[in-house]
């Protein structure tokens, strides 16, 4: 009994082993096709989907240009891929447009690229000669010419600059009136019913430095001088002021808000003696 007992336990044993072998066989088995595929991943995504065009552009914030004339412009072409895409160069490219004031470009690894921008707003218009026509260019809040346009296509609501001599595409405004647009753009956003009031703001040179403006009204023939700070106050003031003379038969032709305080005076009118 004990003899037929031990050859039962050994022939089990047996049948054991080669069982274990047989699973550690396919582990090895699945554990090397496991590293093949790993390995395959890693040099397709490391080695190869780096250097095939991208799969996805995205594009977001403007409205004004073509999808494909954006890509055209940021010089992205059906070979262009994450390897040979270099973002810096991509971003200066795009701001070199003139009509786009800012643009972030950003790959994702492996094969994506995402563009954002952000367009130039208009804040005033001012007059420039083209040929033997005038027509209107419009100018941001950074002093920046960037669109000319028919007087026609131009909103009421933004004041016409003047005293700029012959305005061009690309140019800035002297460092001294960009405060000027800068303001102009804070008042269009926190009290647009004050901008409106002004048809149009000329600029003049003084004598020696620097600028001051001369406003003129919407609804009135008065003109109104002041220096080069536009702000709410000012204009708040200036329509008092102007609500004053509403009336009266003898209006100046100006007033003159340079020093803080209005002054004006009144022409005397020749009675013919």
């Amino acid at each position: 009994m004990t003899s037929d007992f031990s050859y039962a336990a050994y022939e089990d044993a047996g049948v054991k082993t080669k069982s274990s072998k047989k699973i550690e066989k396919g582990l090895k088995r699945l554990l090397i096709i496991a590293v093949i595929v790993l390995i395959a991943q890693i040099i397709w995504l490391f080695g190869i989907s780096p250097f095939i065009p991208f799969s996805t552009i995205e594009i977001h914030g403007f409205e004004n240009l073509s999808r494909a004339e954006i890509i055209k412009i940021a010089g992205i072409n059906e070979n262009s891929s994450f390897v040979s895409t270099n973002v810096k160069e991509t971003q200066e490219k795009l701001m070199n447009y003139i009509l786009i004031e800012s643009a972030r470009v950003e790959k994702s690894f492996p094969d994506k690229l995402l563009i954002s921008l952000s367009p130039r707003e208009e804040v005033a218009v001012a007059l420039t000669n083209i040929g033997p026509r005038q027509q209107m260019i419009y100018l941001d809040s950074k002093g920046v010419f960037f669109k000319i346009t028919d007087s026609a296509s131009v909103s009421e609501k933004l004041p016409v600059i003047s005293g700029i001599e012959d305005p061009q595409l690309g140019m800035r405004l002297p460092a001294g009136l960009v405060p000027l647009v800068e303001s102009i753009s804070v008042i269009a956003g926190k009290s647009p019913e004050l901008l409106a009031a002004i048809s149009e703001i000329r600029v003049e040179r003084k004598a020696w430095d620097g600028f001051e403006l001369v406003l003129y009204p919407v609804h009135s023939s008065i003109r109104v001088r002041i220096e080069n700070n536009l702000t709410e106050d000012v204009i708040r003031y200036m329509l008092l002021m102007l609500n004053v003379f509403e009336s009266d038969s003898q209006k100046p032709q100006e007033i003159d808000f340079r020093s803080g305080m209005g002054s004006y005076k009144i022409k005397e009118q020749y009675d013919g003696r």
